[in-house]
């Protein structure tokens, strides 16, 4: 049994998330594009605020960049407030990405407790789920190990999960930088890497959120990242601020565990796929260069 103590990772055959993720990473690059259909984005695409619109915008980026990119991550509350239908277009797109072995981050943030937080996890990592992806955003703000559910899930069915650490909002100090050396970020980044003692391989299946913005809050609070060998989503390239540059200053030695991520900059050249694959080459193309 691993190190500390969790039932083996995965069923007999089945590979690892942050093993197939590491594989996407250096067979393509770290970029990882955001699907987030805002309604001022398909406006500016020439399309309806609808469900058509929704799935007309989802299949053109997938179509676009899902050959450059190691992976795409739907916004799921952009998909939900179209309710039942939002909700089948993301199915579609889900089973589309699959089917074109494209990886998935369903940016859902899921947390809650006990059984509520085990229907999450069937929902996101459960294999006969429509809504199952490669892997599922979780809140840990009710404790790392309310996640569990999620956690043993994903281990189970080779999927994988990215939990909230340091966002770059600024609300979000407020609660992840309380205890200082000791502080709340600190304690969900070890939680993180005691989880990884499961996986074998150079990349675990628990990732971590960390804003791309976050400036100097790595080194302020004294968090090792590359301690946690694990993925790290950085949203926040491109519109949001940060360049592939402040990404290498900002995350260090856990620089090749970084999964850059864009949407606005990139969403934004569309509607044709070719304007949407030259956005996606440019960011690929700093990320790896620096």
């Amino acid at each position: 049994m691993p190190e500390h103590g969790f039932p083996p990772a995965a069923a007999p055959g089945r590979e690892s998330f942050g093993s197939r993720l590491r594989a996407a990473m250096a067979a393509r690059g770290p970029l990882c594009v955001g699907i987030d259909p805002h309604p001022a984005l398909l406006k500016s695409w020439g399309l309806d605020d609808d469900a058509a619109g929704l799935r007309r915008f989802s299949l053109t980026v997938l179509e676009a960049v899902g050959s450059l990119a190691a992976a795409v991550k739907p916004q799921v509350a952009l998909y939900e407030r179209h309710g039942s239908a939002g909700m089948a277009v993301l199915e579609e797109l889900l089973a589309e990405a699959r089917d074109a072995s494209v990886l998935t981050i369903a940016d859902a943030k899921r947390g809650d407790i006990g059984s509520t937080m085990a229907a999450y996890a069937d929902a996101w990592l459960r294999d006969s789920s429509p809504l199952a992806a490669d892997s599922v955003t979780l809140s840990p703000y009710l404790g790392f190990e309310s996640l569990r559910p999620a956690l043993d899930l994903a281990a189970e069915s080779g999927r994988g999960v990215f939990v909230l650490a340091l966002t770059s909002n600024p609300e979000g100090a407020s609660v992840q930088h309380v205890g200082g050396s000791d502080s709340v970020a600190r304690r969900i980044i070890e939680a993180a890497a005691a989880e990884n003692g499961r996986y074998e391989g150079s990349l675990g299946s628990v990732g971590l959120v960390v804003g791309a913005t976050v400036g100097s809050a790595l080194t302020d609070l004294q968090l090792d990242l590359e301690a946690v060998r694990g993925p790290i989503l950085a949203p926040g390239l491109g519109a949001q601020g940060a360049t592939p540059a402040d990404l290498r200053r900002t995350f260090g030695a856990a620089y090749p565990q970084v999964l850059g991520t864009s949407s606005r900059d990139i969403l934004a050249a569309g509607p044709g796929v070719q304007g949407l694959q030259s956005a996606a080459r440019r960011t690929l193309d700093g990320l790896r260069t620096g």
